[in-house]
């Protein structure tokens, strides 16, 4: 193709439309330059320039938002339409290039450059030719887009470029495919490129057709599936089944829809709903079936209690409820804190650890209240199944899942406060061991995906706060203690429990038992002797049994005497409890040879025990009474040992296991004993039978002893403090190891006592003997 001369004629820029050479069209123009330009094209030779805008939304084009090739084009008609707008008839006739703007600024001129068409008919240009033919006739075949007569028309056409220009016009092609063809000056490059667009065409409909087909094929089935379910409809209400198990079905997926469940379990609810769908209701499989899906729908998936980021509010709750603990609300506060700061920080995993009575589980409802979490609780005291912590397998009847599920489906929410009372109680047999599958449940790490057998699906326990509560922290296994963060509540002092009486126990008994705040008073000494003489533990459970029990003696007075009020005071506490049950004060009233107070740590607390030795004619027999555990022995066997390995040191014969039997006891017979801490005790009261030296009567100790004399440090020091001040001793032996922990004794206790931290056991034979000085 060459230039021709180069001519000015008016340009009119087209919106979303193209014009190719040797085709008419017709054209609304409504815009005012265009308008003006047609009417300088019909003054002059009737030949306009038509270029295609690059961007339709532009009302008032520049010279370099249009293409720079376009059409020279003849105007054939021009119509004014009623709406302002003119409509003509144009016919392109050659290829042009823009080469300058003229802005007249009623219209725009250009000056152009055509080009000429050379319409070389070669063999290379046939079999183009050919072949563009043969293709545009497949297209028109499976497209229906293009007529019959308009192939008629294209078949008889002797120029290539006349041939390309036609067909190109024919097709659906975007703006820019388009341009790129005009823009395609050489005619067989322009042909080579119709027959890449028509060989596409033909794969896209094609592509169409099979979609088309697979989508009428789902319809059909659908359209079946739907007839045959009104049919069932039909036949069920037919023979009074109602709306049968279609209905029950669909109330089934409008509840799996609104279950907001993870996208993996969603799938599982849908594929077993299938196959309750089809499985008869006489058939077991469809009960199975049934719980599985119910159990699905109504375990939370995502909703969630906002927590209550009020650390102040909190703190208030948890002071209310509870007297003390100060460490445990310090934690909680501490989470409380972090949440503010972080928003997503995991659930933590605490293990209250205390004597019974001491208000850990009451103490978890307090921190779930002050968090505005749902609450739920469950007991594992006795489980010795593996099952009821991960569940059983559908294949068993009778299976369901396991208590962590079946505790988050009570609490409603995937964030609730988790309360796993009794974690120590756990035991193990032949079916597994819970306490195994515990540590799952309390890993941070883990519990995010924590599988149940019934369930089958991994649930997310992460933004669960799991509080656990035991007595002895000795029996819970060391990994499962491990994920937990112990925090251990002691017993509570006199001057404790006595606020915790007022404060709370004395007005729940007086409500629960129908009274009044002016029917019943208890004053402050009548309280103080029922926690002396009636009571002997590390919390407070037997003292509201027995505030329960004044309630109900009040009751019978006022309603048998018609007595309008009852005051309960230090002198009438017998009347109403009877005898004193406990001695309260020291536990001997003089000193004694081979008797010596020991201060001992149960699972209820602290307590005090007389070590007795006896010595009796004989061949140096050891005999232990007293139902002493394995490590009580060994600690009596090393004091024996350590006595006679320094026997001359202490003053004592050295031949004298040759000429004793040595029976060492510790009274109550009948209550089990054991535990690595009596050890300076089992040695003071043996040094104290062999020398015949006292041993001072207000001295409590509590300590291991090693074969060379050194003192051990022990656990339990609050708990066993406790005791000691409740039995009126003044002064306490302890291992110099266990200083520090004399920061966590009350103030109002640690003033009252006097504490000599020894490492040795000579300095405690120095204290604890009378008329020993070193």
């Amino acid at each position: 193709m060459s230039e021709q001369h180069k001519m000015i004629v008016p340009l009119l820029p087209l919106r979303g439309l193209l014009v190719f050479p040797t085709t008419v069209l017709h054209l609304d123009v409504g815009r005012e330059k265009s308008v003006q330009a047609l009417e300088k094209a019909m003054i002059d030779e009737h030949l306009i320039f038509l270029t295609t805008q690059k961007d339709v939304a532009i009302d008032e084009p520049d010279k370099d938002d249009m293409y720079h090739i376009g059409t020279l084009t003849k105007v054939k008609q021009m119509l004014k339409l009623p709406n302002g707008t003119i409509r003509v008839l144009v016919e392109g006739l050659k290829r042009a290039k823009i080469e300058k703007f003229i802005d007249h600024e009623e219209y725009f001129a250009v000056e152009i450059n055509t080009y000429e068409e050379e319409n070389e008919k070669d063999a290379e240009a046939e079999a183009f030719m050919r072949t563009v033919l043969e293709y545009f006739e497949q297209y028109i075949k499976i497209s229906k887009k293009v007529s019959a007569e308009t192939f008629a028309i294209v078949k008889d056409v002797e120029e290539p470029g006349r041939l390309a220009d036609i067909i190109a016009s024919h097709l659906p092609l975007k703006l820019k495919e388009k341009q790129d063809l005009l823009e395609t000056i050489d005619e067989k490059e322009r042909l080579h490129k119709i027959i890449r667009v028509l060989n596409n065409e033909k794969e896209i409909i094609q592509l169409e057709r099979k979609i088309g087909q697979r989508v009428k094929k789902s319809m059909e089935r659908t359209q079946k599936e739907y007839y045959l379910r009104e049919q069932m409809k039909a036949i069920q209400k037919e023979l009074g089944d109602r709306e049968g198990k279609s209905g029950e079905i669909e109330e089934l997926r409008e509840k799996i829809d609104f279950a907001q469940m993870p996208e993996h379990v969603y799938k599982t609810a849908l594929k077993e709903l299938d196959r309750y769908e089809k499985i008869p209701n006489t058939s077991a499989e469809s009960a199975v079936i049934r719980n599985f899906l119910d159990w699905l729908i109504a375990l939370p998936w995502t909703k969630a209690t906002a927590d209550d980021l009020n650390i102040q509010r909190a703190e208030k709750i948890l002071n209310d409820d509870h007297y003390g603990l100060e460490k445990v609300k310090e934690r909680v506060l501490e989470y409380l804190a972090v949440q503010q700061l972080t928003k997503s920080l995991k659930g933590p995993i605490l293990c209250l650890v205390g004597p019974p009575g001491v208000g850990k589980t009451s103490l978890a409802r307090s921190i779930a209240r002050s968090l505005k979490r749902n609450f739920v609780r469950i007991s594992l005291g006795g489980v010795r199944d593996e099952s009821e912590i991960r569940g059983h397998r559908r294949t068993y009847v009778g299976a369901m899942p396991g208590r962590i599920i079946q505790g988050m489906r009570k609490a409603g929410t995937i964030n609730p406060v988790f309360l796993l009372d009794e974690i120590d109680k756990m035991s193990n047999d032949f079916r597994g061991d819970p306490s195994a599958a515990m540590l799952e449940v309390l890993d941070p790490e883990q519990n995010k995906s924590f599988s149940d057998h019934y369930i089958e699906e991994t649930y997310d326990l992460s933004k669960v706060m799991f509080i656990a509560t035991a007595n002895d922290l000795s029996t819970i296994p060391i990994p499962l203690r491990d994920r937990m963060e112990i925090i251990s509540i002691p017993g509570y002092t006199e001057q404790e429990k006595l606020h915790i009486a007022k404060g709370h126990l004395i007005g729940k008994q007086i409500k629960e038992h129908g009274l009044t705040k002016k029917q019943l008073q208890i004053r402050d000494e009548g309280l103080l002797q029922i926690i002396r003489y009636y009571t002997r533990e590390a919390g407070v459970r037997g003292l509201e049994r027995q505030i329960a029990s004044i309630c109900r003696k009040t009751a019978k007075i006022i309603i048998a005497e018609e007595k309008k009020r009852v005051i309960v005071t230090e002198q009438n506490v017998e009347d109403f409890l009877g005898k004193q049950i406990f001695r309260y004060g020291q536990a001997e009233t003089e000193d004694q040879i081979g008797v010596a107070t020991g201060l001992a740590y149960t699972a209820f607390g602290g307590d005090t025990l007389q070590i007795e030795v006896s010595l009796a004619p004989g061949k140096g027999t050891l005999v232990l009474t007293g139902k002493l555990g394995d490590v009580m022995k060994e600690s009596a066997q090393a004091a024996f040992s350590y006595v006679r390995s320094s026997s001359e040191m202490l003053g004592i014969e050295t031949d004298f296991y040759k000429k004793y039997d040595v029976h060492i006891h510790v009274p109550e017979g009948a209550v089990p004993k054991d535990g690595p801490s009596a050890g300076i005790t089992i040695t003071t009261a043996l040094v104290s039978a062999l020398t015949g030296k006292k041993v001072r009567r207000e001295i409590g100790m509590t300590g291991e002893i090693t074969l060379r004399g050194r003192v051990l440090p022990i656990g339990g020091l609050k708990e066993k403090t406790l005791a000691a001040h409740r039995a009126g001793i003044t002064t306490i032996i302890l291992p110099k190891d266990n200083e520090k922990d004399l920061d966590d004794i009350p103030d109002s206790v640690k003033g009252e006592l006097t504490f000599i931290p020894v490492s040795h056991i000579d300095e405690v034979l120095a204290k604890a003997l009378v008329g020993e000085d070193k």
